[in-house]
């Protein structure tokens, strides 16, 4: 990101102890975790505002896992790390849910669970390798050879812990309960790390910070070229109906390997998101925040021929950007010769499931070196 030199006339300078980058689900859970379990004293900064990036314009699933399926992830990063990082993902539910119980104002969850249904014979050979690694790992799940929903789909998993969240009012409590001080709509343009410091250059600001935490998901190859090629900015878009007098699914429902998505809303709306697959390449590496009328066509011929139910008009369209890794896992650690400098950023469409657990480490290793374990950057060197 740039400044100009007309914007960086009132800029002033401060000494802080953390700083805190992003203002994200990932910036509010290392906000509370700097301050409220290592004792520092915290400043958040973001660009805009709580929660106005991905945070607050994903679907709202806390999906247990990573964006593929469980055998897979045992075939791709080893036994230990699948089994690994799905119990980051139940410990990420934890915090949400902690922070949900101690919100000064109410966060809409339902704990329902979710299901992962397969669209095709090929993907419900899928889901039962998955379910038989699932229940071969004694995690609870339920395994469906037919469809539960009767809507056409092959096969289903109910994963039991899973639940669906109000993603906005979720950020905006976790970043509330932080207690840090919140510096909106200041960009960040320039890292000087020092022997002592790291001399961060806003529009606002020039911070004199002991310690730095980028929490900036897609946006994060913009901060730093360390992350160019290691995050990749993916557009994804959803759409909402008007209010519907019958509940068309009672859960959070996944299909297509993940590439589609839906779920009732807490107004009695229907949600739905996907459609990336088809058109991957105006959808992937982009930053640009934007509907794409070939996704929407899509979307729309999807609800008709999966929700016919579903017949009130689709009263909003959105957009957003999430933060894909290159190689599937969230990123954590510090910057090259940089120590002063830690992240955690690249949840692929999955930080409700991971960012509150990546973010726990992340400032843990900021601040006492301490391994990230499966995320940490270290499996690059």
């Amino acid at each position: 990101m740039t400044v100009s030199h007309w914007q960086r006339a009132e800029q002033i300078e401060r000494e802080i102890d953390f700083l805190v980058v992003g203002a994200g689900l990932a910036g509010g859970a290392a906000a509370n975790f700097a301050r409220q379990v290592h004792g520092r004293d915290v400043v958040v900064t973001d660009a805009r505002d709580v929660a106005l990036g991905a945070s607050g314009r994903n679907a709202g699933f806390m999906i247990s896992g990573l964006d593929t399926y469980y055998h897979r992830a045992i075939e791709e990063y080893g036994h230990e790390v699948a089994r690994e990082v799905w119990g980051m993902s139940l410990r990420s539910f934890r915090h949400w849910r902690e922070f949900i119980k101690n919100s000064p104002f109410e966060v809409p969850i339902d704990n329902g669970g979710s299901l992962l249904l397969a669209e095709t014979g090929e993907e419900a050979k899928e889901l039962e390798l998955a379910a038989r690694a699932l229940s071969k790992d004694k995690i609870d799940i339920e395994y469906y050879s037919r469809d539960p929903l009767n809507r056409g789909f092959y096969a289903a998993i109910e994963q039991p812990l899973d639940a669906g969240v109000q993603p906005y009012l979720l950020a905006r409590t976790v970043m509330a309960q932080s207690g840090a001080e919140l510096i909106s709509n200041n960009e960040l343009y320039q890292l000087e790390h020092k022997d002592d410091f790291v001399k961060v250059h806003t529009r606002k600001a020039i911070f004199k910070a002991r310690y730095v935490m980028l929490c900036t998901n897609a946006y994060s190859p913009m901060i730093d070229p360390y992350f160019i090629g290691k995050v990749v900015p993916t557009r994804a878009q959803c759409l909402v109906t008007e209010p519907l007098d019958h509940v068309p699914v009672p859960y959070c429902g996944y299909s297509d390997y993940g590439y589609m998505y839906y779920r009732s809303t807490f107004d009695g709306r229907f949600l739905l998101g996907g459609g990336r697959k088809q058109h991957q390449s105006e959808e992937n590496d982009t930053l640009e925040d934007r509907l794409n009328p070939k996704v929407h066509a899509f979307l729309d011929r999807y609800l008709k021929r999966y929700f016919p139910d579903v017949t009130a008009p689709v009263a909003h369209r959105w957009s957003g950007i999430m933060g894909f890794s290159c190689d599937g896992l969230p990123l954590v650690g510090t910057l090259p010769g940089r120590p002063r400098i830690g992240f955690a950023v690249g949840f692929t469409g999955h930080g409700l499931a991971l960012a509150a657990a990546a973010a726990e480490r992340a400032v843990d290793k900021l601040l006492n070196g301490v391994s990230a374990g499966a995320v940490d950057v270290a499996r690059f060197a």
